[in-house]
């Protein structure tokens, strides 16, 4: 396992800019966290109870795992937003900050007078990125909802499983993530157009919105035709062979050769090149008509050779498959450590967490890891204490009236904690 080097600096292509991160459970953190990785500075606030995601997946001696990574390279501080005492030191800080992520429902911040309007007025360069359900606008704009219910509203999740059983679901927060990369890459434009005009502008990023834009190949499908895209389990529909087959040991290999070129060579691999003649399977439009005989062709080959030996041919061949990875093959998957998939980073007590590294790869400037996500709070007092002119005194107020919380000491500093210090 690669352990990532502490960076002590922030050099990558964000850096310069500082990110106030109201966002909470997985989109909100998530674009902090991607634009925290490429260098932007990054404070997330949480309330003393902590972010609703570090209750989610699993822990280790008391610590949340999911935590340690979505709240990687961040400064972690803990205000109360529900006290005017508390929205009034997020005013002051936004006036520090180039971007604010938030996730609350619409209208939630304007209650507490941190609505974009609100805080444009005080900040015009501020870019702040509003993640919701269904947007800032509309007739749904009031309605709570979580990926999954932006992924049902989509239509994506009308897609997904097998179409002889009710829809299913990935077991991760895939739309979430989906809209998360939506708010940083419109963070990022966003930043981009304030170097020209010297003005910031809100990101509107709706989960159903960012699941419907993976529906492109439907939509015009059914404007045009009526075509209503159903569940077909893992066939690729329109893209034939793309499917999963079943092999001799009783595992599965999925197999993708669409392509005429591909085909071919997969024809010969299968010791069948007159499948490149026959007339159901000789275009790539004949071979989607046809797609269950020539998946059965398939299967049928397949199911006479073990998993490995079917992998050593079909790259022999030059044909794209593979089996289908679990977490352990990827933690022993020799490319995924040539490329240093899996790094790891410590927290401010000097445990360290695997977590995957930072994509994309930048040739000069890639993101980097310092420091793993850690206490609640870890962070607040040094935070407010750069950023704002309060006192030492005023900072024990705030903190002894519960409108700050700072986390007791947990161990020796981060190297990469102690130098903002």
């Amino acid at each position: 396992m690669h352990e990532q080097e502490v960076k002590t600096e922030r050099n990558g292509p964000l850096s310069g800019f500082r990110v106030l991160e109201m966002g909470s459970t997985v989109a909100g953190p998530f674009c902090g966290r991607l634009l925290a990785d490429f260098g932007a500075e990054v404070i997330k606030i949480e309330p003393p109870e902590g972010d609703p995601v570090r209750t989610m997946g699993k822990r280790h001696q008391g610590k949340s795992l999911y935590a340690a990574s979505i709240l990687r390279n961040k400064s972690l501080i803990s205000v109360n937003l529900r006290v005017p005492e508390g929205q009034a030191l997020v005013r002051r800080l936004v006036q520090r900050c180039d971007v604010v992520v938030e996730n609350f429902r619409p209208g939630g911040l304007e209650k507490w007078g941190l609505g974009y309007e609100d805080l444009a007025r005080i900040h015009p360069g501020l870019v702040m990125v509003r993640i919701s359900g269904f947007g800032q606008t509309g007739p749904y704009k009031g309605r709570p909802g979580y990926g999954v219910i932006g992924e049902a509203v989509s239509g994506l999740r009308h897609l997904t499983g097998d179409p002889d059983r009710p829809p299913t679901r990935t077991a991760v927060s895939l739309t979430d993530y989906c809209t998360g990369l939506y708010g940083a890459f419109g963070a990022t434009m966003a930043l981009l157009s304030r170097q020209i005009t010297g003005r910031g502008q809100c990101v509107d990023a709706a989960l159903y919105e960012s699941a419907f834009s993976f529906m492109e190949p439907h939509i015009s499908a059914f404007q045009k035709l009526g075509h209503v895209a159903n569940r077909s389990g893992s066939r690729l529909p329109d893209s034939t062979p793309n499917n999963l087959y079943p092999t001799r040991d009783h595992n599965f290999i999925h197999i993708t050769a669409m392509g005429d070129a591909v085909f071919k060579r997969l024809a010969v691999a299968m010791r069948r090149p007159e499948l490149v003649e026959d007339s159901r399977f000789a275009s790539a439009l004949a071979r989607s008509t046809h797609d269950d005989a020539l998946d059965a062709e398939v299967a049928q080959w397949t199911s006479q050779h073990d998993l490995g030996e079917l992998e050593r041919m079909l790259a022999q061949a030059e044909v794209p498959a593979t089996r289908i990875y679990t977490m352990q093959d990827i933690f022993a998957d020799p490319h995924f450590r040539a490329r240093e998939m899996l790094v790891d980073v410590r927290d401010e007590t000097g445990e360290a967490f695997t977590m995957a590294s930072p994509v994309p790869r930048l040739s000069s400037t890639p993101g980097a890891l310092r420091v793993a996500g850690g206490a609640v709070g870890r962070d607040t007092e040094r935070v407010l204490g750069s950023l704002t002119d309060l006192s030492r005194e005023e900072l024990l107020r705030l903190r002894e009236a519960g409108v700050i919380y700072q986390a007791s000491s947990v161990g020796g500093q981060h190297p990469a904690l102690a130098e903002q210090a």
